[in-house]
């Protein structure tokens, strides 16, 4: 095969290349729920990357949406983190979807720059997953993120409350997958915003 030949081949395969109605491998991790899954390219989180959640308001599935993942990296001894979440976490709660508490580290970051800080140096040192709760931040500290993620091959899970902007679809989010949840008549519905190597695609209800 010529440089040109494989250069383009590797090209094809890049999960960066949007297709039109195909798309590129991706290497991802299962989300844990069968029917969010069938909607994601590679059939789940991507993994390496910076994905973000939109949420409602809290309690309507958000954190639900992470657990099997993460209760699936601490059995495999990878260490977690939740900055600046809005509840302290429930260790009985944790336990309940197979998560041990003494796995994740839990940072109480008192401004947003030392959130991204904390976030970003956690990510380098190889953290499983970092989760954190903030409700804007800029393309460039989110590419910091991501460039994090990608170093310490873990997940990057960016939470944030939905705004105006949100529904007209005016994000100028950087993230690779991008997942909108709110709770419809007592079940918590998934929108899959944006993710990279395929359209996004239709709604599904968490746990279906």
């Amino acid at each position: 095969m010529s440089a040109r030949a494989q250069a383009l081949h590797d090209l094809l395969r890049d999960a960066r290349l949007w297709r039109g109605d195909g798309q590129a491998p991706l290497r991802a991790e299962p989300t844990g729920h069968a029917s969010l899954d069938a909607l994601l390219p590679g059939g789940g989180w991507p993994c390496a990357a910076l994905s973000e959640i939109v949420y409602a308001a809290p309690g309507v599935g958000e954190l639900q949406l992470a657990m099997p993942l993460l209760a699936r990296l601490a059995r495999g001894r990878r260490r977690l983190a939740m900055i600046a979440p809005p509840y302290v976490p429930y260790a009985p709660a944790l336990a309940q979807h197979g998560l041990d508490a003494q796995a994740l580290v839990v940072v109480d970051a008192g401004r947003e720059s030392d959130a991204l800080w904390a976030a970003e140096e956690l990510l380098r040192a190889q953290a499983g997953a970092v989760l954190l709760w903030q409700d804007a931040i800029a393309p460039t500290a989110q590419r910091r993120l991501q460039l994090a993620a990608e170093t310490g091959d873990g997940f990057a899970l960016v939470y944030r409350r939905a705004t105006t902007r949100d529904a007209a679809g005016a994000s100028a989010s950087v993230a690779s997958l991008r997942l909108g949840i709110a709770r419809e008549r007592g079940v918590s519905r998934v929108d899959v915003l944006k993710c990279r190597g395929a359209r996004p695609t239709r709604s599904c209800a968490l746990g279906a």
